[in-house]
């Protein structure tokens, strides 16, 4: 990296223009979604025959088991994990933005006032707050009054929710009879635990990690909660093969792993949807020589990934930000043949980064394109109408987001994951780009192009485990040290607001903010305060905001969009998220819109900006880790301020904290499908 500077010698960037927009909106299009993976989750399960009011004056624990779930809600704060550090709500991606009349955004179908209110009867004699009566009985069901009275401990199915919340509810309800040795304790915390897993990236845990956490709990038979709940049908058991028997009369060792039945469907449908890509040749919608004409007019290794694509239902390909080239080559290519080409990225930011790209309006947001909102449509069977899709930002696939776009494609398509290896994995659960790097199950193309600059050689080293010192003469690396948190959110400030706008020429609101949490003293919530008050004063007069105000709203759980507030009225918070106009009600302010000059990089990963402020202050060492830093680092287009804190453990966390290891089962469950599987 460079030395030190002063934060007043950035110089200017540029940055992009939004798109059209789709003829759906953002709300609709979300619940469509829901609605599809809702519905294929339901089918599944049958095919398995398996089992099936906020600002209420509180203290207490009651108070603070209210707080936790809203802060769940909310995105600011993601549900406890024992199985890796705090980390934000899932981000999920968004739907193309319309440009017509504001929208109202709605929830999920609400349940019934009459359930809601026997919820609400049961929580109050068990000291929990009633305002956790409707997301209660959305989680429980309509019998949910009926399911709290006779197992109170299924009150941790409500997010945010924590073990020692429940216990006390028991308690309250059961008296002398809501022990730690209670069997529906043990059921229950054994899918709680499994729930966090699932916060945490992985799909399953081997019997020992999860009978280890369940004693941490304070359950004394782990092992028989485990069976229990897998007896009842909460959890699911899998047996994989290890390696291979000694002899010709040894077992093969096998190891046991449990897991939730949404994550355990999800990877078998990709399995399944993955190997018949892999194992079906590619529909003849262009001879061999149109294929070969358009791979030798390509370069380097674009015509690599056109000679790939050719002739394989699965390519994957690797690379930077300039390797955006190589798949913009290959649909263009594939235009050029008359083929049903389409590309799907993660967010609008990457969607409009993208579409300069590419030749016609052939790019779309995953969400878009499985909702229908954008892109080309279904067939007459149902199957998305293409011939080519490429997915970029491939790393940010989760298992049920990657099941449901194998599962659409038609026989014969061709699909190409593209991605940075070196960036944060999926916030959902698997490693599916990771996974299918590792099992070597299909062309895989790197690409020779490296991101220019001193910026591109700065993020090149931390991707393989080195922070170097990179010459930056016009000033694109500036280090900024600081000693305590009082300075770090000073230097950023100033860095935000004076330096990088005359320096640079980008104003504050093109300037992202990176730090490492939402809390701590300087965090996103610290930070958004002191940004505010410099860069938008006023009395937050609706709900903490006012006109003009950077926002990040949650349209659901785990989704985070940009915005811009622009007013309110009666019917509440007016935003402008990517040049849609949302309008988001009074009742729903507090837990879905945040302040968003300052995110975490979980947050930040697949946009950019032409200039980025990545604060790490000292208490941020143990969420360091090269994939982090390689993240944040690498949002910035052409300037990056680092406002540094944490002395020589940046260096260490390069060098030496890769990524925290998931258990998945993909691998295990495509190489059977494969060809040669028999032999």
């Amino acid at each position: 990296m460079s030395t030190p500077e002063t934060p007043e010698e950035p110089r200017s960037a540029d940055d992009g223009t939004p798109a059209e927009g789709a003829q759906v909106s953002e709300a609709e299009a979300e619940l469509a979604a829901q609605r599809l993976e809702r519905e294929r989750i339901e089918r599944r399960k049958a095919e398995r025959q398996g089992p099936i009011e906020a600002g209420a004056k509180l203290s207490g624990t009651a108070a603070d088991l209210l707080a936790a779930v809203r802060a769940v809600e909310s995105g600011e704060k993601p549900p406890a994990t024992v199985f890796e550090e705090a980390r934000p709500a899932p981000r999920r991606p968004a739907p193309e933005p319309v440009r017509r009349a504001p929208v109202v955004p709605e929830g999920p179908a609400a349940p019934a006032e009459g359930t809601v209110g026997e919820v609400r009867e049961v929580l109050t004699r068990g000291g929990a707050p009633a305002a956790l009566a409707a997301p209660a009985a959305a989680a429980l069901g309509e019998d949910a009054a009926d399911l709290l009275r006779e197992d109170p401990w299924q009150l941790l199915r409500v997010p945010g929710v924590r073990p020692e919340q429940a216990d006390g509810f028991a308690r309250a309800l059961l008296g002398g009879e809501a022990g730690r040795d209670d069997e529906r304790r043990g059921r229950a915390l054994t899918v709680w635990l499994l729930e966090q897993a699932a916060a945490a990236g992985h799909t399953v845990l081997e019997t020992a990690a999860l009978t280890e956490a369940l004693g941490r709990q304070g359950v004394p038979g782990p092992e028989d909660a485990v069976r229990n709940a897998i007896a009842e049908g909460d959890v699911l058991v899998f047996q994989d093969a290890v390696g291979e028997a000694v002899g010709e009369d040894e077992e093969q060792p096998v190891r046991v792993l449990v897991g939730l039945e949404r994550c355990a469907l999800a990877e078998e449908s990709l399995a399944d949807g993955l190997a018949r890509l892999i194992n079906s040749a590619p529909k003849q919608d262009g001879a061999a020589e149109e294929w070969e004409r358009a791979a030798s007019a390509a370069e380097g290794s674009a015509a690599d990934l056109i000679r790939a694509a050719s002739g394989h239902g699965l390519v994957l390909h690797t690379g930077g930000e300039a390797a955006l080239a190589e798949p913009a080559a290959l649909l263009n290519a594939a235009h050029g043949m008359g083929l049903r080409a389409w590309a799907a990225t993660h967010s609008p930011v990457g969607r409009e980064r993208f579409a300069s790209r590419v030749d016609g309006p052939a790019v779309a947001t995953v969400a878009g394109l499985l909702s229908g909102a954008e892109g080309p449509g279904r067939d007459p069977e149902g199957a998305l109408a293409v011939d080519l899709l490429v997915v970029l930002d491939a790393p940010q696939l989760d298992v049920e987001t990657a099941a449901l776009l194998s599962e659409s494609l038609p026989d014969g398509a061709r699909l190409v994951l593209s991605g940075d290896p070196a960036v944060l994995w999926s916030v959902g659960p698997g490693r599916v780009f990771a996974d299918l790097l590792a099992a070597r199950a299909c062309p895989q193309i790197a690409s020779r192009r490296p991101d220019p600059g001193p910026l591109g050689e700065l993020v090149s080293g931390i991707g393989v485990g080195e922070l170097l010192q990179v010459e930056a003469p016009e000033k694109e690396v500036v280090i900024v040290p600081v000693r305590d948190a009082g300075e770090a959110v000073h230097r950023t400030v100033q860095l935000v607001a004076d330096s990088v706008p005359r320096a640079l020429g980008v104003p504050a609101e093109e300037t992202q903010v990176i730090t490492p949490g939402h809390g701590g003293a300087v965090g996103t919530r610290v930070l958004n305060a002191a940004l505010k008050e410099r860069l938008n004063p006023g009395p937050g007069r609706f709900a903490g905001f006012d006109p003009g105000d950077r926002v990040a709203w949650s349209p659901a759980p785990g989704r985070t969009l940009p915005g811009r507030v622009v007013g309110a009225d009666g019917q509440g918070l007016r935003l402008d998220c990517a040049g849609e106009t949302v309008v988001v009600p009074r009742d729903r302010v507090e837990q879905t819109v945040r302040h968003g000059w300052a995110l975490t990089a979980h947050q930040a990963v697949g946009a950019r900006w032409p200039a980025a402020v990545v604060v790490l202050p000292g208490d941020a060492v143990p969420a360091l880790s090269r994939p982090w830093i390689y993240t944040a680092f690498s949002r910035a287009d052409r300037h990056l301020s680092v406002v540094h804190g944490v002395d020589q453990a940046l260096q260490r966390a390069v060098a030496e904290v890769p990524a925290k290891p998931r258990t998945t089962r993909l691998p295990v469950l495509l190489a059977p499908q494969l060809p040669g599987a028999a032999d």
